[in-house]
């Protein structure tokens, strides 16, 4: 299918991760030119070599790290930010400042901060696309991912709002929301509950499947190679009546029905 970007330009934020390695790799084959970002340098590089681009290591949880970025990268047409962690976790009555400090300025200000710093040249070339990588919990949330949870539907609320002050200069701002990635995010989470029950991952993975995700009629966990043809479609000209959706990826993870 011919997404109609060749020859585009595309920064992908937590390009080191799994979704975002993944959506590189499909840009890539649309003829997009990635730059790709992420806190670490492994393994950033290795996968900015394999899609013959560049990688950078950035901090996005500050302004000033977000800021060197835009210095090194200059603008670009596609913006896909992929990056974000998972918080602390726990009661939401016990979560200290700190607890929400950290996930609120690495999940949703990065967010903020480099749709602020590469939607403005997408505006004055009148054609860009912003897509934010936000989860299930933007619409169901889980009592001990509270922070995320606001996180998640705070990028959501975010998205919506610069696409209805800016779609019709031609950016267009939309948002993929996945369930239970086979990511390193997920791993970690997954090896550190069989680590606590003394149990094998699969069994870890199997028991959270059962107790904590109900809806999740597929039985398994997603791939990145699943979420990415939607982010790279939302990235494209053939997405060009799409504006501030929130793109489910779940596996039917989420029960409600989004009317």
């Amino acid at each position: 299918m011919d997404l109609r970007i060749d020859g585009k330009t595309a920064l992908i934020t937590g390009g080191g991760g799994g979704i975002g390695s993944q959506t590189a790799e499909r840009l890539r084959e649309a003829g997009v030119t990635v730059t790709l970002t992420d806190i670490k340098d492994d393994p950033l590089q290795d996968v900015a070599s394999k899609v013959g681009g560049r990688g950078i290591v950035a901090d996005l949880s500050t302004s000033e790290g977000a800021e060197a970025l835009y210095r090194e990268t200059g603008d670009v047409d596609i913006l896909v930010h992929a990056a974000g962690v998972t918080g602390a976790k726990g009661d939401p009555l016990k979560m200290t400042d700190e607890d929400w400090e950290g996930s609120w300025q690495t999940d949703f200000m990065s967010a903020v901060r480099v749709a602020r710093l590469y939607g403005p040249a997408m505006i004055q070339r009148g054609w860009g696309r912003i897509v934010f990588v936000t989860s299930e919990n933007a619409a169901q949330p889980y009592p001990d991912e509270t922070v995320y949870n606001v996180a998640k539907v705070g990028i959501a609320s975010f998205a919506k709002s610069v696409s209805m002050q800016h779609s019709a200069s031609g950016l267009l701002a939309n948002c993929v929301a996945p369930a239970f990635i086979e990511t390193p995010m997920t791993d970690a989470m997954m090896e550190k509950k069989a680590a606590s029950e003394g149990v094998s991952k699969d069994v870890a993975i199997a028991d959270f499947l059962e107790q904590e995700r109900a809806y999740l009629g597929l039985k398994r966990r997603g791939k990145a190679e699943e979420v990415a043809p939607v982010i790279a479609l939302l990235t494209s000209d053939l997405a060009s009546f799409v504006a501030g959706a929130n793109w489910r990826v779940d596996g039917g993870s989420v029960g409600a029905i989004d009317l």
